[in-house]
Order: structure tokens, then sequence, then C-alpha cells
């Protein structure tokens, strides 16, 4: 991470978020399933409002069990959807949760693959999407150049930072973001410190 503060500092506008904010907290998670699970849960969700939601959620388990796909798949719908959570992306959670199932999906499986090699394996899951696998790679895996096109928070910070008078195209993040790389997760948690309403994780 040294190398990269250092890279990014390189960077009038990115050393004065740095100066700001210091140095990220980015900590691999231990629990992949769940970190999906919670991924889908903030989809299209302010930050706030969805962790709300998703300690509503937990408190379907019961207390004596962990979050697991076997435990998540116990659960009635109806009681899913009264935590806030709507019926696709109940459907999501459930697909996510059979899908690990299925494929018995270990950690160690993804600390070998390559972030497109994740890429593929996820989006195989309906409900999953790029935003969610972009989610994965940076707050689970912190794989340290990744860049979320669809994330509005990072959209907006773009168009803050580069004074632009509309959202940016994924061409034009693409183009500003190259002097980060290939450090550009770690540009876009300073991103997400410009947008008050942006994702948190």
């Amino acid at each position: 991470m040294k190398a990269g503060i250092e890279l990014l500092n390189r960077d009038e506008k990115m050393s004065t978020l740095i100066s700001k904010y210091g140095i990220p907290d980015l900590k691999p998670g231990n629990d992949y399933f769940l970190s999906l699970l919670r991924s889908i849960v903030f989809q299209q969700v302010s930050g706030k409002a969805a962790n709300t939601i998703f300690k509503r959620f937990i408190k379907l388990i019961p207390k004596n069990s962990k979050i697991t796909p076997k435990e998540v798949l116990k659960l009635d719908k109806n009681d899913i959807r009264n935590t806030g959570i709507p019926l696709q992306r109940t459907n999501y959670i459930i697909n996510l949760a059979e899908y690990f199932e299925k494929n018995s999906l270990q950690k160690k499986d993804f600390d070998v693959m390559t972030d497109q090699e994740v890429r593929d394996e996820l989006l195989q899951i309906k409900g999953i999407g790029p935003w969610t696998v972009d989610m994965f790679l940076i707050f689970t895996l912190n794989r340290m150049d990744v860049l979320p096109h669809t994330d509005l928070g990072i959209q907006k910070a773009f168009k803050i930072m580069f004074n632009l008078d509309d959202l940016p195209s994924k061409n034009e993040m693409e183009t500003y973001s190259k002097i980060w790389k290939p450090y550009r997760t770690l540009a876009c948690w300073y991103l997400w410190r410009l947008d008050e309403n942006a994702f948190a994780w």
C-alpha cells in the first residue's frame, strides 16, 4: 500500500485528498459468501439504509449459527422481504446461496484467481453484476487496481475532481485514471469521500 500512496501523491488532486483523509483502512475479508451477500443487500441503496437492512437480515439467522449458504436457504422469502429487501434481491440472495452450496467455493479458490477469473466465476450467478464483483474485489480481496465504472459515487467524484459538465463515460474514467494505475482501488477509496451519499462499506 505504501507504494500506492507514493504514486497517488504525485497527482496534485489526489495528494490533497490523501492529506485530508489519511491512509485507507482496507482489510481483506475472510467470509466470501457473506461479503457477496452483503453487496447484494447494498445494491442501489444508500450506505446507511443498507446497513440497517443488513442488520435486520442477520437477525433472521439463529444466534448460535453462522451465516452460511445452508442457513440462508432455510429462510422464508417473506421473512427476508420483511427486512426491507425487495423480492428481486431476495431471489438474488437465494441464487447466491444455492451457487455456493452446489459449487463448494472455498476461500483458496478465489485467492489464486486473477481479477478476470473472479469476474468470470461470479458473473455466472444471477444477481451478481459488475458492481457487486468490483466491491468484492476491492473490499474483500483487496485487489489494488479496480475501477468500478458503474458506481454512481465514483462517477460523481470524477465529475467533481475534473470539473466535468456531466457524469463521465467508462472511456473517460479509464483515461483520467491512467495516472493512478496500478493502484486505482486506493484512488477510489479517496474518491468515495468526495460524495457524502456515496457507497459506504
